[in-house]
């Protein structure tokens, strides 16, 4: 027999093939298949193997642990159910088996895919987001109740109520929880309740029950109007495992009615003790602060400036003794200095004084004018001049003018 070496391919080359196409398989990688369970078995690490059938086919299936914890119903053996996941090739065994993600008891599996599709959508728009959600009043002196009068559910919410805190005014606006008229006539309840001034709280409510029972919860309309809701809204529907699109929406989920109520109003007696212990804080810092402050006005009072006030001028009057013997040292040298400067100036005035000249016997001569006679030109003949000497002047006429060299006639 003649082959060609370049087609042998390993065995684990043919699984990544094989695995390769799976994921590439837009059906095979998201899809519901249903079924009849058979050879269940869950390990001890919580993962879940099992067989679902039909009259002409199988399919090996795993679900694991992470996935597992969210099915709120026992699987066994011989139930239908609709199984949400994508197929794969486990290559240890060369084997294709469905890695479920979510597991509905059979007739479930349409509703689940139109509870993803709405959670998806509202997701997307910005419904669930924590930056739109309301804070829960700490306590509420009037709450709006959305459910059904007659339920376990508001039996429940108002026990709760009644044993932690009796003085909470409750407003229930009866509303069917379940069928085809429930969703409209929760959506009347809130919108009712947001008409109202005197509301702080309202909790939408329901006891369990199956994915049929809860669904108005999960109506768009439903949703659309606890996110347009004023005022805060807790959702409170059926069991811890249950979800719906309100507990998405709310502004707070409790995971029952009962936790709605305890979510809503705080323990009385908490309340007190809280109140207790923030009035002896109070009281404490009060009794810190003035004991800190009368401490200080009595470190302020001890000093000793205040004791003796006259010490804040001690050094001011000492500072201007200082000033006062600068100032009047200061004048003194200035005085003295300006003095002997005078004495100079006057010695030499003196000595280019013409009294001082006159004082050696010579004299001024004045011409008719008052003027010194400088220059012999200055006179002629019959003029009158005046003559001044030591101690006094007198008149005279000139009679000759005599020039260097001769007389002048």
């Amino acid at each position: 027999m003649e082959y060609n070496i370049d087609n042998i391919y390993s065995v684990s080359q043919i699984s990544s093939y094989l695995e390769a196409l799976f994921n590439t398989d837009k059906v095979l990688q998201d899809l519901w298949v249903k079924g009849e369970v058979s050879n269940f078995y869950q390990a001890n690490s919580g993962h879940m193997y099992f067989t679902i059938k039909d009259e002409d086919a199988q399919l090996k299936t795993v679900m694991f642990r992470y996935k597992s914890k969210n099915i709120n119903f026992e699987l066994e053996d011989g139930m239908e159910i609709a199984v949400h996941g994508y197929i794969n090739v486990y290559k240890v065994r060369g084997e294709y088996q469905l890695y479920a993600d979510k597991i509905v008891p059979e007739g479930k599996g349409t509703l689940y895919e139109a509870f993803e599709k709405l959670k998806k959508q509202l997701k997307e728009e910005g419904l669930f987001k924590e930056e739109h959600k309301s804070s829960i009043p700490t306590i509420p002196k009037k709450i709006g109740i959305v459910t059904s009068p007659t339920g376990a559910a508001i039996r429940d919410m108002l026990s709760v109520v009644d044993r932690r805190f009796k003085n909470v005014s409750i407003l229930i606006v009866p509303s069917l929880v379940q069928g085809d008229k429930a969703a409209d006539q929760l959506v009347e309840g809130i919108n009712y309740l947001n008409s109202r001034d005197d509301i702080d709280l309202i909790i939408v409510s329901r006891g369990g029950g199956s994915i049929e029972d809860l669904w108005p919860f999960n109506e768009e309309k439903v949703a659309r109007a606890i996110f347009s809701s004023n005022i805060p809204v807790i959702s409170g529907v059926g069991h811890e495992t249950d979800f719906t699109i309100a507990d998405f929406v709310a502004d707070l989920r409790a995971p029952t009615p009962s936790a709605a109520a305890e979510l809503a109003i705080g323990n009385r007696e908490e309340i007190e003790n809280h109140l207790d212990n923030l009035t002896r804080r109070l009281l404490h810092n009060q009794k810190a602060r003035l004991k800190s402050a009368k401490d200080s006005l009595n470190s302020i009072a001890n000093r000793r400036i205040f004791k003796k006030p006259e010490e804040l001028f001690i050094n001011k009057m000492q500072r201007l003794d200082e000033l006062s013997r600068e100032l009047k040292w200061n004048m003194e040298k200035k005085l003295s200095k300006s003095k002997e400067r005078f004495i100079i100036l006057n010695s030499k005035m003196d000595t280019l004084s013409p009294l001082k000249t006159i004082k050696r016997g010579y004299s001024i001569t004045y011409d008719q004018e008052d003027n010194p006679v400088t220059d012999i030109k200055q006179v002629k003949k019959g003029d009158k001049v005046k003559t001044t000497i030591i101690n006094g002047s007198f008149l005279s006429s000139v009679e000759q003018i005599e020039k260097d060299g001769g007389l002048d006639e």
